[in-house]
């Protein structure tokens, strides 16, 4: 029998991109047959959620304290906004006679392989039964109910992937996208949640095949086939400050034997043409099984204020990834870059009030233009512990110069470090016209070896640091992008690594936007009141 890290890391090698050759992935794309990035499950019965566009009450600078927010009461228009914030729509764009909907939180390639499911115990909130939530309507389907009179009042939400969604257009690489997915969703999840003054508690020992179990998942005959959903990441929402309880799995799980289950999902496509069976392979390899709970106790870090400083809500809604960028835009302010990586440290705030690991990833960072600090190449690790490690990794050739900042920081290597950026990152110029862009390194083989499940838990730390970089680039004035193309050993071997111990797994970029004046921007949520 195959080991499971073993295979793990077979799929990532055979779905790195190469210098002369890109991961497989489809010939062509058969836009006619894109999968609907919209789940819906007929045979439901289908709450519509009160309607969208509410505001916070707080800035997005209070969220670096926040057990300062006032906790709002636990009501469905509360939790609707948390829901619409996290995973609801913020615009739609259009282009000649092409249409296509933007979300709070972003994807890989506009892709949303990402859902969300509701999970209630508590009669006075909904009642009791599992609900998936359809961003497009802002409204929940009831998937199924059951009772829960001798069970404390919760509500839960997990996340799953439809990996098809992301294979149809990157084929085998796609699952390592959805996984960036995850960590996306589940901080925006965190931010928004922080806003009404609740907090998002990770249930990181659940198995995977309990998750599936609760929500619905494992349910076979209600999914086509190519179009089923893996299950995620499962965590209980907490609108007020009372002590953390323990969850106990199997008591959930009994309660759920009586559930009685509605509705099957409408197919996503047509003609399924390009197959990618290493998804379902490795997905399978890297499931989760039910572990020891683990939760994490964090530094209060003083951040400085944002300089754009503005409602939370709003800046959430505005955020975008940017598609071209200005390569001869002023510097960003220095400030604004402190800010960035400030906030990609380990902190008791959002997102990592949601997170349950030490950092397992440490930014590289070409700088290009950022006000009084040299353009080349930094490192950022977000654990002190782990730069002895990485000094023995890299290159030999690098100085280590340490550069004054509120945090620790160092040069590795100064000079013009924009066309390395632009080759490594597929040649894209986002990498390169930019204001900075980065690498995300992540502690690698050890840590797959150890539990296979891991390789998600990677990616998902990555996410978490994306979102972080794409609120903090807009609250700055700026915007970001993810970047998931990129030439994953040419980026090894221009940090010297010899084997893979460390491995980069995502890479984003930062600077002033240039937009498209041919797209039309609408209402996010329109169609509703219309």
């Amino acid at each position: 029998m195959e080991n499971s890290s073993e295979a793990v890391i077979q799929y990532h090698q055979r779905t790195k991109h190469q210098l002369n050759a890109y991961a497989k992935g489809p010939e062509t794309l058969d836009w006619d047959d894109q999968p609907n990035p919209f789940r819906r499950f007929s045979g439901c019965e289908t709450l519509a959620l009160p309607l969208p566009g509410a505001q916070l009450a707080c800035l997005f600078g209070d969220m670096d304290k926040p057990e300062q927010i006032a906790s709002q009461p636990l009501t469905l228009t509360n939790l609707g906004l948390m829901l619409e914030l996290s995973f609801g729509l913020s615009a739609w764009k259009q282009f000649g006679p092409d249409r296509w909907a933007l979300r709070c939180n972003p994807s890989s390639g506009n892709l949303h392989p990402t859902e969300a499911y509701l999970l209630c115990t508590d009669p006075d909130l909904l009642q009791p039964g599992v609900y998936h939530y359809v961003s497009h309507d802002h409204a929940l389907e009831r998937r199924s109910r059951f009772h829960a009179d001798a069970t404390r009042p919760e509500l839960y939400i997990g996340l799953s992937s439809i990996h098809w969604r992301e294979a149809w257009k990157y084929g085998e690489r796609a699952f390592r996208y959805c996984q960036h997915d995850i960590g996306h969703a589940l901080a925006a999840l965190s931010y928004a949640a922080a806003g009404l003054g609740w907090s998002i508690e990770l249930l990181s020992e659940s198995a995977d095949a309990d998750v599936a179990a609760w929500l619905g998942l494992d349910r076979n005959d209600d999914f086509v086939p190519t179009e089923h959903e893996a299950p995620d990441l499962f965590c209980r929402i907490r609108s007020d400050r009372q002590a953390v309880t323990g969850f106990d799995a199997g008591h959930l799980s009994q309660i759920l034997q009586s559930a009685e289950w509605f509705g099957t999902a409408e197919r996503l496509s047509g003609r399924h043409f390009y197959r990618w069976p290493i998804i379902d392979e490795v997905s399978a390899h890297a499931a989760k099984p039910a572990s020891a709970a683990e939760r994490l106790t964090l530094p209060g870090l003083d951040l400085p204020l944002p300089s754009h400083n503005i409602a939370a809500s709003t800046l959430f809604r505005q955020r975008r990834s940017a598609q071209h960028f200005n390569g001869k835009s002023p510097d960003l302010p220095l400030a604004d870059f402190q800010r960035m990586l400030s906030a990609l440290l380990p902190n008791a705030k959002p997102p990592f009030t949601a997170w349950n690991w030490p950092a397992q990833v440490h930014p590289v960072i070409f700088v290009h233009r950022v006000a009084g600090l040299e353009p080349g190449l930094y490192l950022l690790p977000r654990d002190p512990q782990a730069l002895t490690e990485l000094k023995q990794a890299f290159s030999t050739d690098f100085v280590w110069q340490t550069i004054e900042m509120p945090f620790e920081f160092y040069r590795l290597t100064p000079g013009n470090v924009r066309q390395a950026a632009k080759t490594i990152s597929c040649h894209q110029p986002i990498a390169s016209d930019s204001a900075f862009s980065l690498g995300m390194l992540a502690r690698f083989a050890d840590q797959v070896e150890a539990e296979a499940w891991r390789y998600r838990r990677l990616f998902w730390e990555c996410g978490m640091l994306g979102q972080i970089l794409y609120l903090e680039a807009e609250v700055a004035g700026v915007r970001g992008t993810g970047i998931g193309c990129f030439f994953d050993d040419a980026v090894h071997g221009m940090l010297g690594l010899r084997d893979n111990a460390w491995q980069s797994l995502y890479h984003f970029t930062v600077g002033e936007p240039l937009d498209d004046g041919r797209l039309q921007s609408l209402p996010a949520y329109a169609h509703l009141s219309g």
